[in-house]
């Protein structure tokens, strides 16, 4: 079995691709998916990033206050290293879990949907890494715009994470998303026959 590491800057259009492998049948384990799950109320992680950080990131209700902490990790890389620190180890072994279990299936593809896979030193975890680039300039109008955030807001996710050119200087493929959903399907599906791969003609 072979996992693909899909991934990508923020709103560069990494769930578009997604959804493409998807509609051919291959499994996604979504990093932000695990993530979400692993601070339900309760958890160990929820309990450490409130002892780290401070109980008023965790609502009255039990629950992670995703906006507030938010704010205090997009606008300081340490302390997002510190947040890092301690849901990557966690993240990690859920992952290599999902991973384990698809390739009991004897499955031929699994994709790794993970928008911080270099951040969090992942790209271990797969054969074959895949990042959807686009312009810098219309991926801070894609985020403004799906966020309702502030230029200043959305430039401080951007530059949050490792530069998009970085990303795309250590993939073993990069998918163009600049153009329309079709343009973009027609790259991965391209990509996915020359490793053998029975499309599904839509």
């Amino acid at each position: 079995m072979e996992v693909i590491g899909l991934t990508g800057g923020i709103a560069t259009g990494k769930s578009t691709v997604s959804r493409i492998f998807k509609e051919q049948g291959i499994s996604i384990i979504d990093a932000d998916v695990i993530a979400r799950e692993l601070v339900v109320p309760g958890s160990v992680a929820l309990q450490q990033i409130a002892e780290h950080f401070g109980s008023e990131y965790v609502t009255d209700e039990g629950q992670l206050n995703r906006k507030a902490l938010g704010r205090l990790v997009f606008g300081d890389a340490q302390k997002l290293t510190e947040l890092n620190g301690i849901m990557s180890p966690l993240l990690r072994q859920a992952i290599k879990a999902q991973i384990e279990q698809s390739a009991a299936q004897a499955t031929q593809f699994v994709v790794l949907d993970a928008a911080t896979l270099f951040e969090a030193h992942f790209e271990d975890l797969a054969d074959d890494i895949m990042v959807v680039n686009i312009p810098e300039a219309v991926q801070l109008n894609r985020l403004m715009a799906r966020d309702g955030s502030s230029e200043q807001e959305a430039s401080n996710r951007i530059t949050s994470q490792l530069p998009l050119a970085e990303k795309v200087a250590r993939a073993t493929v990069v998918i163009d998303n600049s153009g329309t959903v079709a343009e973009t399907k027609a790259q991965v599906l391209k990509w996915l026959e020359s490793k053998g791969f029975q499309v599904i003609k839509k």
